[in-house]
């Protein structure tokens, strides 16, 4: 086992900033010491943080490597995927597992091993999409958490895909409030959507910006409200995910007030990117769609407010990358045959901390967004999203004065545009470390295919 020492650096946690030593032992840190401790000659290997931040690897909560959508598939493999990540300063992702209907959610969950195992840069876990309620599906749950697969998604989107009606919502709820799951929900008012879809058709209505007029943000905020009744009649938690609208914050915000376990995560693309992009002419717009939609950039205010108040307690990105060429434009002159997903696992880190310097967000809760708390949402935490001894050495040397334009010529993803093209912000990850493993540094790359591990997870720790 080889030892690292990080030395000088300004450690930086979700409660606490202290300049210090970092002290890695293989995989894991063994000790935070006071700057100067004398055991730079003693390290296997030295890195000079002076001057930058040492904050714990990213923890992306909500990823769709190689996801079948639309007759395609995402555009980033398991393999290109993490290395992006790594990039970006994101150490762990977790993905999502689906079961297809008629099937069981073990063949859902092999199915995504295969297309993981020996392919990841960076640690990886599962998400189970739950597509088919039955008694079968309900007792494979609970094998399911007990394996370490702890959350499971579901959706009131998409009919005739995944859609799920309001009995197998709270049927598959009532079992995650009695084997300890949390319930993952995608919060949209489908059955309506899929009416206002038809009806903007047959008016001619076909551009990308008509994507986000028909998913409307009262139907998120319906959605919202009834997942998260069901949910208190289950008796369970409720997760939602990529919120969007201020209407869906508002109703989280007042079920968080009355006491209730109900958590939620928004997206970089809700905070920085607006309907503008959707109404993008000669379907450039079409890079944008991705559901739940971009919206007004009025609904940003009420975003950065849930995220320093704590109603909305992860940052995700929800990267599932489509190219503009030969997938996005499957759906020149039908919106609604335009794969919906957005690119992003490599610019959140830089994103949020872009965040920090405008003063939205603290540099402690720009950690804590980004790590700690979705390691703590989904039972990763203190393994990841802390700089512990006992934790896994994921650690990033983080450059808080680098500046950078973000661009499709310049980024790792598989895809052929950015989402946030030409954007400038400040800060960059200088090294990465993965369990103990200099993956990324100075701009270069050390990581390969195959040395990220799995991770089975336990419950959430705010339960």
């Amino acid at each position: 086992m080889s030892t690292t020492l990080i030395t000088g650096g300004l450690v930086i946690s979700a409660t606490d900033e202290i300049t210090a030593d970092v002290l890695v032992d293989g995989e894991r840190v063994v000790a935070l010491l006071a700057p100067g401790s004398g055991l730079a000659d003693s390290a296997d290997r030295v890195i000079d943080a002076a001057g930058k931040y040492v904050i714990p690897g990213g923890v992306d909560a909500h990823t769709h490597m190689e996801m079948p959508f639309g007759g395609t598939y995402a555009s980033d493999t398991f393999e290109t995927g993490t290395a992006a990540a790594a990039w970006g300063g994101t150490t762990t992702i977790i993905d999502f597992a689906i079961q297809s209907v008629g099937k069981s959610l073990r063949e859902g969950l092999d199915a995504w091993h295969a297309k993981a195992e020996g392919n990841c840069a960076i640690d990886y876990g599962f998400h189970m999409i739950v597509s088919d309620v039955d008694e079968q599906s309900m007792k494979e749950m609970d094998v399911l958490v007990g394996e370490g697969v702890t959350s499971f998604k579901m959706f009131m989107a998409y009919p005739g895909v995944f859609y799920s009606d309001d009995g197998k919502i709270l049927r598959a709820m009532q079992q995650g409030a009695a084997n300890g799951a949390l319930t993952m929900m995608h919060a949209e008012n489908g059955i309506a959507i899929d009416l206002l879809v038809q009806q903007a058709l047959a008016r001619g209505q076909s551009d990308p910006r008509y994507h986000g007029d028909v998913r409307h943000a009262l139907l998120e905020a319906e959605a919202t409200h009834r997942a998260i009744q069901l949910a208190k009649v289950a008796g369970s938690p409720l997760y939602v995910v990529h919120v969007s609208a201020e209407e869906a914050v508002a109703e989280i915000a007042g079920a968080r007030d009355a006491g209730f376990p109900v958590f939620a995560e928004t997206c970089p693309q809700y905070l920085f990117l607006s309907t503008d992009d959707l109404a993008k002419p000669d379907f450039e717009g079409a890079k944008y769609v991705c559901s739940t939609p971009l919206r007004p950039v009025e609904n940003q205010a009420a975003l950065w407010r849930g995220l320093r108040t704590d109603d909305l307690s992860v940052v995700s990105t929800d990267h599932c990358p489509f190219c503009f060429k030969g997938q996005k434009e499957m759906g020149r002159g039908d919106f609604s045959k335009i794969p919906n997903g957005m690119p992003g696992v490599e610019n959140r880190v830089d994103l949020l901390h872009q965040a920090v310097v405008d003063g939205h967000i603290s540099r402690r809760r720009w950690v804590e967004l980004t790590s700690t708390a979705p390691a703590r949402m989904f039972g990763l935490h203190p393994r990841k999203g802390a700089i512990a001894p006992g934790s896994d050495a994921d650690i990033v040397i983080y450059d808080p004065a680098a500046e950078q334009v973000l661009s499709a010529e310049t980024h790792h993803m598989n895809v052929d545009y950015s989402a946030y093209e030409g954007k400038r912000v400040t800060g960059k990850a200088q090294t990465v470390l993965s369990r103990g493993e200099v993956i990324v540094d100075g701009g270069e790359y050390f990581g390969r295919p195959g040395r990220g591990s799995y991770l089975t997870r336990s419950t959430c720790d705010y339960l």
